[in-house]
């Protein structure tokens, strides 16, 4: 089996003052062809985290198909509703908290944040799939105990389309989950998604373009942090909510920074220091942030970290993550 990758999370916050919440230091398991071993978790206690991110999937045909095919048994265990379980109830088993994270994968890799209906027909078609697949992973979320739920990740197209359908499915995921919501939107996403009032975390995929350098130095990358980071401290006093990163990452390769939201197979050199500046800057930059609000809860899909540097499966690609020592 390929063996289970670590995706370290960086955690951060920006609130108002008067929120108080737990610093949380986690990390993310991708989804394996087995169940989860001890030995997985201990990879975690050993990094010292006490949250865990836990990603089922489903799987739409086509960018404008609206059918979500979900928990198969043709899937991988771990992106199953049992798999999901299981992870969960071991994960809780050594005292790491959950957020489940239910993930769309279209066919050959599109851009989920493109997803957009050609009839009012299928909007309909895929707002009753959407809710079948998300309220499976509520009732879980509850049945588990599990302290996070995110609603959706980078659907701008859907969000932006549909936001009657949002507002009502946030009410009906509230009728059986009674843990935090959130929704993961993409970095250029964020400022219009449309219900943040509704939910209790806007979440951001912070895969904020930093420096053109090929390997830009700390002081580089938290320069351009700066300008981000204004406007996210003003949605936040706006929506009086807090911020998480829900992901967030970068590639061991040159331009590491330039274009952090990028997937593809390139030629690129090996750059492990550019790589580690940037979860310097990143850490730097909000881990001890006092300006706005203290910074104690940061998701986000970060860093690579596979066991063994095997290579593991991520959001339905395949990548050899090169690691610093």
């Amino acid at each position: 089996m390929r063996t289970l990758g670590l995706l370290v999370l960086c955690f951060l916050q920006f609130s108002c003052a008067s929120q108080k919440f737990e610093k949380i230091n986690g990390v993310s398991f991708v989804a394996s062809r087995e169940k989860v071993g001890q030995h997985h978790v201990e990879e975690i206690l050993n990094i010292h985290a006490n949250h865990a991110a836990v990603m089922p999937f489903g799987f739409i045909r086509e960018i404008n198909s609206p059918e979500i095919i979900f928990d198969t048994e043709r899937q991988w265990f771990g992106e199953t509703k049992t798999g999901a379980k299981q992870y969960i109830e071991m994960l809780h088993k050594n005292g790491i908290e959950v957020m489940l994270k239910p993930q769309i994968w279209i066919w050959r890799g599109e851009f989920t944040g493109t997803l957009k209906m050609q009839s009012e027909e299928d909007w309909v078609a895929l707002e009753i799939s959407y809710e079948k697949f998300l309220m499976s992973y509520a009732r879980l979320a509850q049945e588990t105990n599990t302290a996070l739920l995110c609603i959706g990740t980078e659907l701008e197209q859907f969000v932006k389309n549909r936001p009657v359908f949002w507002k009502n499915l946030i009410v009906k995921i509230r009728s059986v989950y009674k843990g935090k919501l959130t929704y993961a939107a993409n970095w250029d996403e964020y400022p219009r998604t449309t219900f943040w009032e509704d939910i209790d975390f806007i979440g951001i995929d912070a895969y904020f373009p930093l420096s053109d350098e090929r390997t830009p130095s700390v002081e580089q990358l938290r320069k351009g942090w700066q300008n981000h980071k204004d406007k996210m401290s003003a949605l936040s006093f706006e929506k009086n909510k807090p911020i998480i990163f829900t992901e967030y990452g970068y590639r061991s390769m040159d331009y590491t920074a330039k274009k952090p939201w990028l997937v593809d197979r390139n030629d690129e050199n090996v750059n492990l220091e550019g790589q580690v500046n940037a979860k310097k800057a990143i850490f730097e930059e909000f881990w001890n942030e006092e300006k706005i609000g203290l910074p104690e809860v940061m998701f986000g899909n970060g860093l690579f970290i596979m066991i063994k540097q095997e290579v593991a499966r991520t959001i339905g690609l395949h990548h050899r993550i090169n690691l610093p020592s």
